[in-house]
């Protein structure tokens, strides 16, 4: 496969995975502020956190297969990056909900492309380190 064709794969691979546990990360949320009243931008934050370690064990199988990290070593340069995009999802969270008046859940959906994509580039370029690499099959 070409690299480009692999490079398109892989991102239509993690924007599925990613799809998937952002889906997740809104029925959290929406259970955390609708059925047992936390705080909105906690929530946000906590739910956002679950997700994306979910989002980070099936990417690791599925999308990045090639790194070489350790399962350790990649989950804690992971939660760096998480921690960043996190305050990003916390901090656009507080001026969606409290300075504009949006509610929880499409302000949450409005922020995920964002962070989305960051978590994406940095994983692909940093974390995993799996950019232009080629795949030959074996499992890590």
């Amino acid at each position: 496969m070409l690299p480009q064709k692999r490079a398109i794969f892989r991102f239509l691979k993690y924007s599925i995975v990613g799809g998937s546990t952002f889906l997740f990360d809104l029925v959290l949320l929406y259970v955390l502020v609708d059925i047992f009243h936390l705080d909105p931008i906690l929530s946000a934050g906590g739910a956002f956190l679950i997700a994306v370690s979910i989002n980070y064990l099936i990417s690791r199988r599925l999308v990045f297969r090639g790194t070489k990290r350790t399962l350790h070593t990649g989950y804690g340069i992971f939660l760096l990056i998480t921690g960043i995009g996190a305050a990003v999802v916390m901090g656009l969270m507080a001026l969606f909900v409290n300075v504009f008046d949006w509610s929880p859940l499409p302000s949450r959906v409005a922020i995920a492309l964002v962070v989305g994509i960051w978590n994406y580039l940095m994983n692909l370029y940093v974390n995993f380190r799996v950019a232009g690499e080629y795949y030959s099959g074996e499992r890590n």
